[in-house]
């Protein structure tokens, strides 16, 4: 199976990097659980999903998490559903 270690690698060694995400809105805090198979990534998100917030709290959460700028994190599709595909450049 997929490792974090292994996804941020992948990352590091491209100009983008495209993700499959199953995001848990409304958690404690926000952090990557890990991959549900090998290609969806399961992250918490601790905001809720009205008016867009969960949504911008997730890409400030990976913008942080690859360190690159908000402006690099794009959700691709599914910005209303719990499932999205999000592309990550440098």
């Amino acid at each position: 199976m997929r490792t974090l270690n292994q996804l941020f690698d992948e990352f590091e060694k491209s100009e983008r990097i495209v993700l499959r995400v199953k995001v848990i809105p409304r958690s404690a805090e926000n952090a990557i659980v890990g991959f549900l198979d090998e290609e969806t990534l399961k992250i918490r998100i601790a905001a809720i999903p009205e008016k867009w917030k969960a949504n911008k709290e997730l890409i400030a959460f990976l913008a942080g998490e690859f360190e690159v700028p908000k402006e690099n994190v794009k959700i691709i599709s599914g910005a209303g559903d719990l499932l999205k595909l999000i592309r990550v450049e440098k």
